[in-house]
């Protein structure tokens, strides 16, 4: 197994692909369960470090602050070094960024561990993706990137109930120092098993793609809003605002939280798992992601208008409906790759991650400032969470009017 991987023009063959798949998405699984725990680990450090919910929300997307920070430099260096190389400089950031959250005693110590952990990860589904691009074939592509995001899922499930029963045992901070070993052993398995990038696969220089050509494409240019928000917002709840909403709202205990976060990220993996079966079908009848999205993405607005009408009667199930039918733009993400040339993928899918990315960190600070907020008005805790919540959804909705907007245009001038 230490000998590299089989590369036959570019493509791998069917048992290389599963075990560079394999090796990649371990990596992924660690960097899922670091950004989900925050979620079940809410109540713990709040009651420690007496945060409040602006406190929490900022702590939680610090990760993905972190993340953000080096997406523009990582397709770079992606599209130039390849996945193999970049990945396991990044990852050696992350096991620090864990074992200084575990030494951390204060807000500020663990803010900027996580703003480090999400910098360290950051490589964890962009590397894979790029070298995808490249290693397989389009539709497989789809079903890859389908099935690291199932394996995030995983990661996520392992974040809820599995950590509650460990906490118990090891403590938060014995859990970071787990997370850390955990990520370095993902990385000897990518040292053995990944290929290198060949120096055939690289693009020539007057070939490059810059990102000011990927930010004006028209094609990335619809996905942004929907990215941005609907995708953003998706992981938002799902790694942070639903298990707080059911502590504060819905009157569940902490470990009741921990098992609706469970089974809310369960939903996820089987979404994921479903979308991956079927995606390959899709692309060949002709079902592009655009469409896709355009058709079922508005089947979140609902769940979403019932959280806020409901209130404290709205559990799990219904957040678990709202992720669930908010996956349709998870699509977005192969379809931007696929859209640019293969030399440009790691920069196609970097810039994409970044909007994402920045989603998900404002959306989630921007939720507990919210809440926060509202207090002016003498609003109850349910009340302003509602509120909150309320306000995210009309964001949601007037991102998929632009998307819609955009995609008309795209077709109106195609018809031309």
């Amino acid at each position: 197994m230490s000998e590299p991987v089989p590369v036959d023009e570019g493509r791998l063959h069917t048992r290389a692909a599963v075990l560079v798949f394999l090796a990649f998405a371990l990596a992924y699984f660690l960097s899922a369960l670091v950004r989900a725990v925050t979620a079940t680990l809410s109540p713990t450090l709040s009651a420690e470090l007496d945060l409040s919910a602006s406190d929490l929300g900022l702590l939680a997307g610090g990760y993905f602050l972190g993340f953000a920070l080096t997406q523009l430099p990582l397709g770079r260096w992606l599209d130039r070094f390849g996945p193999k190389q970049v990945i396991l400089a990044f990852l050696a950031v992350a096991v620090v960024g864990c074992g200084l959250f575990a030494l951390a005693a204060s807000f500020s110590g663990l803010l900027a561990a996580r703003i480090l952990t999400g910098m360290g990860v950051s490589a964890c589904l962009m590397a894979p993706l790029t070298g995808y691009r490249r290693w397989l074939s389009p539709p497989t592509q789809l079903r890859a990137n389908s099935w690291m995001l199932m394996t995030g899922s995983m990661g996520m499930v392992a974040a809820t109930l599995p950590v509650q029963w460990l906490l118990p045992l090891t403590g938060w901070r014995g859990l970071f120092w787990l997370l850390a070993l955990g990520i370095a052993v993902s990385m000897l398995l990518i040292v053995l098993i990944v290929p290198r990038w060949s120096l055939a696969t690289q693009a020539p220089p007057g070939e490059a793609v810059g990102y000011s050509t990927i930010w004006r494409h028209p094609y990335f240019r619809q996905m942004v809003p929907v990215g941005f928000f609907s995708y953003g917002g998706m992981v938002a709840v799902q790694t942070l605002w639903a298990g707080p909403w059911m502590v504060q709202v819905a009157g569940y205990s902490p470990a009741e939280a921990a098992a609706g976060l469970f089974a809310i990220n369960l939903s996820m993996l089987c979404t994921f798992w479903l979308w991956g079966v079927v995606s390959p079908g899709l692309a060949r009848r002709g079902l592009t992601p655009e469409r896709l999205i355009a058709a079922g993405l508005p089947l979140s607005f609902l769940p979403l208008a019932l959280i806020v009408g409901l209130g404290e009667d709205a559990g799990w199930g219904l957040w678990a409906l709202f992720c669930v039918s908010s996956t349709f733009v998870s699509l977005s993400q192969p379809a931007v790759a696929l859209a640019m040339p293969p030399q440009a993928a790691g920069r196609a899918l970097s810039a994409f991650n970044l909007v994402i990315f920045s989603g998900i960190f404002l959306v989630q600070w921007g939720i507990g400032v919210a809440i926060d907020a509202l207090s002016v008005f003498g609003w109850s805790e349910p009340a302003r969470f509602r509120g909150a919540v309320a306000l995210f959804g009309l964001c949601c909705v007037l991102a998929y009017l632009a998307f819609w907007r955009a995609g008309h245009r795209t077709a109106l001038a195609k018809a031309r």
